[in-house]
């Protein structure tokens, strides 16, 4: 007898399927662990990436903006320690020629069948050797040392390097925070779990720069903070924990470490991590390039090197999350149900407009409906083919909140039957009132029990 899929399994089937996420370069035989994301899946990520930014920076005084380059002077590298330090300790297996990740073994399986750790398999691994992360590049046409650059492993550098560009533009004072989405790069010795680890992805990072005393209690409120913002996301509370790290597991730059964590199928595991990063990068930065980042008090006529606070996550991790969490089945009428419960404004398609029929001028009024949602910024999705159960399955599998049935009674009178995703509820609504409607329903929106 074949085995059920696994709930990750279903999640990769669903997202190709529906066109979430494809592999990268897969008419070449792709490339390990690179995705494109679909037409559903930019807009999913979009409104992760919307809303993080109105949280973060948008409803905020406090925070700005910024968008650095991905490729820096090395020298912004070596100074912050990642050419020399940012590493992975990696093994070979001598058998199969794979390669681990040594603090990782238990959690890793040899290529070879029937699959089993390394080291237990009769491959011999090699000695621990540190693996640096970073990808180079070079800058010009020659080749040579004086060309080497790197593409960035995480956005936060580029914030250090403007503290004092942004500071003095935006008529800033600590307590405040610089903000940036962006792309980074890491070439992980193992990257896997689908999206969960790759060597591209996106970023979302916030530096908050705080006068030294009061860093401790910056931390605790950005740590409960963040917390607040998944749950906002509809994620459900009893698969997120925050775990402090414990002493010998902290950065060396790092006085205190929290990550919110998720409860994958294969594990906890980070969605992301808040840390103290002391003046570290602002001090070492200093030193290196004998700019002062520094803040002057003109009521105390003293000069300070600013702590930093930084949330981290991975926007392209949380989307998995969301999808994993919301990911639902159930039997209704003997016929399996797949559902995404997500929440209405981070759906990719808020409205899916379906006529009843083909006919009648029904379609012609469908269509005006949905140029006027897309008005209103709402996404939607046109469908008239199959018989309208059938479509409605099909706006559930990939987490369309509402649909909207054009029927003869719509020309009639001008109101629409508006279908709820996750009750399966309907209800009469006037076309006029209908942006209304919607804005309200997602306001209210709750994720459902589990169950």
């Amino acid at each position: 007898m074949a085995q059920a899929p696994s709930l990750m399994e279903k999640i990769v089937s669903l997202c190709k399927r529906r066109g979430f996420v494809f592999q990268a370069s897969e008419i070449y035989g792709g490339i390990g662990n690179t995705y494109d994301y679909g037409p559903l899946g930019v807009e999913l990520l979009r409104r992760v990436k919307d809303s993080w930014w109105a949280r973060m920076v948008t409803e905020r005084e406090d925070v700005v903006g910024l968008d650095s380059a991905i490729i820096q002077n090395p020298k912004v590298w070596e100074t912050s320690g990642h050419v020399g330090g940012f590493s992975d300790p990696m093994v070979d297996c001598k058998r199969c020629k794979a390669r681990f990740r040594a603090d990782k073994l238990e959690d890793a399986r040899c290529p070879e069948k029937p699959s089993k750790r390394p080291g237990q398999c009769e491959g011999e691994l090699t000695e621990p050797r540190a693996f640096n992360l970073m990808f180079k590049t070079t800058i010009g046409p020659v080749e040579d040392s004086g060309a080497i650059a790197y593409l960035r492993p995480e956005t936060a550098q580029g914030i250090f390097l403007n503290f004092l560009n942004v500071m003095n533009a935006a008529r800033l004072k600590p307590p405040f925070g610089i903000a940036q989405i962006g792309k980074s790069f890491r070439n992980e010795i193992t990257p896997g779990n689908f999206v969960f680890r790759t060597r591209e992805f996106e970023q979302a990072e916030m530096e908050f720069f705080v006068p030294p005393p009061e860093e401790r209690q910056w931390f605790e409120y950005w740590v409960a903070e963040r917390h607040r913002w998944y749950l906002d996301l509809g994620i459900r509370p009893d698969k997120l924990r925050i775990r402090p790290h414990d002493q010998d597991e902290l950065a060396h730059y790092s006085t205190a470490t929290s990550d919110i964590e998720y409860e994958y199928p294969f594990g906890w595991g980070e969605l992301e991590g808040i840390a103290c990063r002391t003046d570290f990068d602002l001090s070492r930065h200093s030193a290196a390039s004998g700019v002062k980042l520094e803040y002057f008090d003109p009521q105390t006529k003293e000069k300070y090197t600013p702590h930093v606070i930084e949330p981290a996550g991975g926007i392209n991790r949380i989307a998995l999350t969301l999808l994993i969490d919301a990911y639902h089945e159930e039997q209704v009428e003997d016929e399996l149900r797949v559902v995404l419960r997500l929440h209405p404004r981070v759906a990719p398609i808020t409205c899916g407009i379906l006529p009843l029929v083909k006919k009648d001028g029904m379609p012609e009024k469908a269509a005006e409906i949905g140029r006027l949602l897309r008005r209103a910024r709402f996404s939607t999705f046109y469908d008239e083919k199959a018989a309208i159960g059938r479509r409605y399955r099909r706006q559930d599998e990939v987490g369309t909140p509402f649909c909207i049935t054009v029927d003869g009674e719509t020309l009639e009178n001008g109101t629409v039957t508006v279908r709820e995703r996750d009750s399966m509820t309907q209800v009469r609504v006037p076309i006029a009132g209908l942006v209304a409607h919607i804005d309200a329903a997602s306001d209210a929106w709750r994720p459902p029990a589990a169950g």
